[in-house]
C-alpha cells in the first residue's frame, strides 16, 4: 500500500479508501491510485481487510439443484448483483434437502468465511417444525417460506398463475387443465393452488391435475394423456419446459395448437419465443429476484437488527401464438 501511495503521489489512507470503494475518493485521484495498483500488481489483502472491518465481502449460496431453469437463472442474477456490490459468491450445493444437509452446508460456509447466506430452497423445508437455520448469520431464503424467522424473496407465484388461467378463461375456454410441478416444490404448489382457486372463483369445474417434474419429458407424457381427452381445450403448464413437451405430444397426436387446444407456460425462458407456436407464458423477473436477494441480505449485514419480511417480485403475462379462443 505504501508503494502504491508513493507511485500515485497520495497518502496510504487514500489508497485504503480506493481499495475499499469509499465514495469520498473520485475523479483523477481515484484513477491515479487505480493505475498505480495496476502497474505494481497490487491486490488488497482480503484476510487483513476482514480482520480490520469485520467483513469478508463474500456471500454464500446454498442451492439444492442447478437443473431447473428458475434456480440457474436466479443464481446467475445473484452473482451479477453481488459483483455490482463488490461481493464474491461461494456456492455450496446440497444433494438432499434435509436438516443435516443444510446445517452441513452452513458449517462449510462458516469455514470459508462468508458475511451472509442466500438459500435457494424450492421446497417447504422451512415450514417443518424440525427445520431451522443457524442463529447469528444474515440469511435470505428464495423459493420457500420462512415464517416470521427469515427474510424471504420470491416471485409472486400465485399472481402469475392467476393471470395465465384468467387469460385462458377470458378467451372462452370452459375450464383449464393443469400440469403441475413436482410434489413438495414450493413454487409448484403455489401455482397449483392459484390455478384451482381461479377456477373455483369462476364457478367452473376443476379437472384432475397431472403432475410432472419440470422436465419436457414429463410434459410430453402428460400431453399424450391429455391428447386423448376430447373436452381438453386449454392447458396451463407450471413451467415452459413442460409446456414444450405438451406441444410435442399434441403435435404427434394431431391436436393443433392453438386451434384444438391452447397451451400456456410459466417462466418465459428465452427459447419460449422459438417454440412452435411461440409460447404464451408468465414472465419471471429473475434479475430483479437476484437483486432483491442481495439487497436484502446486505441490509442485514449492515443493519443487524433488520426485521424479517417477505418480498414478492411481480410477474407479467406474455401473450403469444399458443393460445386462442376455442373452436365453435
Amino acid at each position: 500500500m505504501a508503494d502504491v501511495a508513493r507511485l500515485a503521489g497520495v497518502s496510504t489512507q487514500t489508497v485504503s479508501r480506493v481499495s475499499n470503494g469509499h465514495p469520498s475518493v473520485v475523479g483523477t485521484t481515484r484513477e491515479q491510485v487505480l493505475e498505480a495498483m495496476r502497474r505494481l500488481g497490487y491486490r488488497p489483502n482480503s484476510a487483513a481487510r476482514a480482520l480490520k472491518y469485520g467483513e469478508f465481502r463474500t456471500i454464500g449460496v446454498i442451492l439444492f439443484t442447478l437443473s431447473s431453469v428458475g434456480n440457474s437463472r436466479t443464481l446467475e442474477a445473484i452473482v451479477d448483483s453481488a459483483a455490482a456490490e463488490g461481493y464474491a459468491i461461494t456456492l455450496i450445493p446440497v444433494a438432499v434437502p434435509t436438516q443435516d444437509g443444510v446445517l452441513g452446508a452452513f458449517t462449510r460456509l462458516g469455514e470459508l468465511a462468508v458475511d451472509a447466506v442466500i438459500v435457494i430452497m424450492e421446497v417447504h423445508l422451512l415450514d417443518a417444525a424440525t427445520m431451522s437455520l443457524p442463529i447469528g448469520m444474515p440469511v435470505v431464503v428464495v423459493d420457500s417460506t420462512g415464517g416470521d424467522r427469515y427474510t424471504v424473496v420470491d416471485t409472486d407465484q400465485a399472481d402469475g398463475a392467476r393471470h395465465a388461467v384468467r387469460h385462458l378463461l377470458d378467451l372462452g375456454h370452459r375450464t383449464v387443465w393443469h400440469v403441475a410441478g413436482p410434489e413438495g416444490s414450493y413454487a409448484a404448489e403455489g401455482r397449483a393452488r392459484a390455478w384451482r382457486a381461479t377456477l373455483d372463483e369462476a364457478g367452473l369445474p376443476v379437472p384432475p391435475m397431472l403432475r410432472g417434474d419440470w422436465s419436457s419429458d414429463s410434459g410430453y407424457r402428460a400431453g399424450l394423456e391429455l391428447a386423448g381427452v376430447a373436452d381438453c381445450t386449454a392447458v396451463f403448464a407450471a413451467n415452459d419446459q413442460m409446456a414444450l413437451g405438451l406441444l410435442r405430444a399434441f403435435h404427434e397426436r394431431g391436436r393443433v395448437v392453438p386451434r384444438d387446444v391452447s397451451v400456456a407456460g410459466f417462466d418465459d425462458i428465452p427459447d419460449s419465443t422459438s417454440f412452435i407456436p411461440p409460447l404464451t407464458t408468465v414472465h419471471q423477473d429473475f434479475a430483479e429476484v437476484g437483486r432483491r436477494c442481495v439487497e436484502s441480505v446486505l441490509r442485514q449485514v449492515r443493519h443487524r437488527r433488520a426485521k424479517p419480511g417477505t418480498t414478492l417480485v411481480p410477474t407479467r403475462l406474455v401473450v403469444r401464438a399458443s393460445t386462442a379462443p376455442p373452436r365453435g
